[in-house]
């Protein structure tokens, strides 16, 4: 199967010059989501993690559909105030802006090893800063998953100057 075929590029979305994929029609088509999780569980099985963590707001989708699938613990990094309890925050550039991102303070135990799940690696700052966030609460970031790399934008030489592998399905 080939996702990409479920994964239309959008030009000038969010601004001028960024070509937005679109996640709908994969999460529209029961084969090809099934086909992705499969994917990433495959992907994951070379580390050994407690807890799987997903990025508000498409990481969420799939953070949660391999933190079932892999019988894991799935915990949220959220945008600014949307969680209840303490949080730490973490700030972080995009390739069209700047935003921030929190994690409740309770929701990994010292000591978790996690797995960061995304939908696309860009520039890396979202990952980067999630992985920030995990280390502030204790937490070990073993790696991270995303269904598609967009080359070209220094997402992935970003995770590697921090030491965090990240593996996709798919690169562009």
């Amino acid at each position: 199967m080939n996702l990409l075929d479920y994964l239309p590029g959008i030009p000038d979305f969010p601004k001028p010059g960024i070509l937005f994929r679109d996640i709908s029609p994969l999460l529209g088509n029961p084969q090809a989501f099934r086909y992705a999780i499969e994917k990433m569980a495959q992907l994951a099985k070379d580390w050994e993690y407690t807890h799987i963590l997903g990025i508000e707001s498409r990481g969420f989708i799939f953070a949660a559909a391999l933190a079932h699938h892999e019988h894991k613990s799935l915990v949220l990094v959220r945008k600014p105030g949307k969680l209840p309890l303490v949080t730490h925050k973490a700030f972080y550039g995009l390739e069209y802006g700047t935003d921030s991102l929190e994690l409740q303070a309770s929701s990994l135990p010292i000591g978790s090893r996690v797995l960061i799940v995304d939908d696309v690696l860009a520039t890396g700052g979202t990952i980067l800063a999630a992985a920030s966030l995990v280390n502030q609460v204790g937490g070990i970031v073993v790696g991270t998953i995303c269904l598609l790399e967009i080359q070209g934008l220094g997402g992935q030489i970003e995770l590697e100057k921090k030491q965090i592998p990240s593996k996709f399905i798919l690169s562009l």
